[in-house]
């Protein structure tokens, strides 16, 4: 009947030449690990740091050397999804021109917690405060401009990635044309406190499959290392960090108006509970466990994500008696960034010297999948 050709979709193939801008403390960890499978799944070239890097480049603004390869590969990688700090026209120089770019945002007011927890010992700001209120009833006492290689984690970190003065002032001219830049150079930004609409509305925009956009949540951290904001803290925040509210409050605004323009709130829900529902499958498949665990409690050394400041960094145990492929597919779901990118790096640079992650590796080769 004529209505059943309306609602006939249009085949489409998936993307694969995808740019994630990497930004910190936004479950970001996550989505790296659905890119290298997504990468490892289509046999794409992954746009890895070079040599022994772990970034590329952070928090020097990113060049196209910082990528392993990049004079013999040239514009030929298909993946990009490391931490940089964004440039447009060096990262053109390594991904091709028809390249899907996005990001991921995060409410600043967690985002400020969490970075406060994860950096700790690395941020000035933080190291001479006694906790994350302390620090903000005065920040200013506490952040000096001066250490600002630093203290980036300290204050409008997420417009700092995005590769703007994070000390910038906040004049509306100046905001508005930021926003309008970042619009124009990414096709979609994601939203961390609605990861799994977040992971619908990609799956959609990049023509991906459910399992493609599965995922076990890595690299967060347990509830006793979360400090309690008190109000005025979060208030504090959305002036301290105001170019960050500026952004989050944007973007958070236009990722539900194109959920209602594309798939609709109805569609969303059905499929949100479908990605659920697998991924609840998935770990009681995988997981000896049915949660994330703490840093003393991994069993094995090669699924031990790094830790930093006063976190407590969580990791999983897997099932002991899983067949290859399963056992295969689980490590993949559960394998922190840095293993998995020297992993990647190993593959795709047989010849380097392999980097040195400071963190036993599960497997270095491609084995029979």
């Amino acid at each position: 009947s004529h209505e059943e050709l309306l609602i006939t979709p249009t085949p489409c193939h998936a993307k694969t030449n995808v740019m994630f801008l990497k930004t910190h403390k936004t479950a970001s960890s996550t989505m790296l690990n659905i890119m290298f499978r997504f990468a490892e799944r289509y046999n794409l070239t992954v746009a890895l740091p070079a040599d022994q890097l772990y970034h590329l480049g952070y928090p020097r603004t990113f060049r196209a050397h910082f990528v392993e390869g990049f004079e013999a590969i040239g514009q030929n990688y298909n993946i990009m999804c490391n931490h940089l700090r964004f440039n447009l026209s060096e990262v053109q120089k390594v991904m091709a021109a028809n390249t899907f770019y996005f990001s991921i945002l995060r409410n600043p007011i967690p985002l400020l917690e969490s970075s406060y927890t994860y950096y700790k010992h690395t941020a000035p700001a933080f190291k001479n405060s006694k906790d994350v209120n302390e620090f903000l009833a005065s920040p200013a006492k506490y952040y000096h401009p001066a250490d600002y290689r630093q203290n980036i984690y300290a204050r409008n970190i997420m417009w700092f990635d995005f590769g703007y003065d994070n000390n910038a002032e906040d004049d509306a001219e100046y905001t508005q044309a930021v926003l309008e830049e970042i619009e124009k150079n990414f096709h979609l930004i994601l939203i961390a406190d609605y990861f799994d609409e977040s992971m619908i509305l990609l799956k959609h925009a990049l023509c991906w499959d459910l399992d493609d956009v599965i995922y076990f949540k890595l690299n967060s951290r347990s509830h006793d290392t979360v400090q309690t904001l008190t109000p005025e803290s979060e208030e504090r925040i959305k002036t301290w960090c105001s170019l960050d509210w500026k952004l989050y409050l944007h973007f958070n605004q236009s990722f539900w108006r194109r959920i209602e323009e594309t798939i609709g709130l109805e569609v969303l829900e059905k499929e949100v509970d479908h990605l659920r529902t697998r991924q609840k499958e998935l770990m009681e498949t995988c997981l000896s466990e049915q949660e994330a665990v703490g840093k003393g409690h991994i069993r094995s050394k090669g699924l031990l994500p790094f830790q930093s400041g006063t976190a407590n960094i969580l990791g999983y145990n897997l099932k002991q008696d899983l067949d290859n492929r399963t056992l295969r597919t689980c490590q993949k779901m559960v394998m922190p960034e840095l293993q998995y990118m020297a992993y990647l790096y190993s593959v795709q640079h047989p010849h380097k010297k392999r980097k040195d992650v400071g963190l036993p590796l599960l497997w270095t080769s491609p084995q029979e999948k």
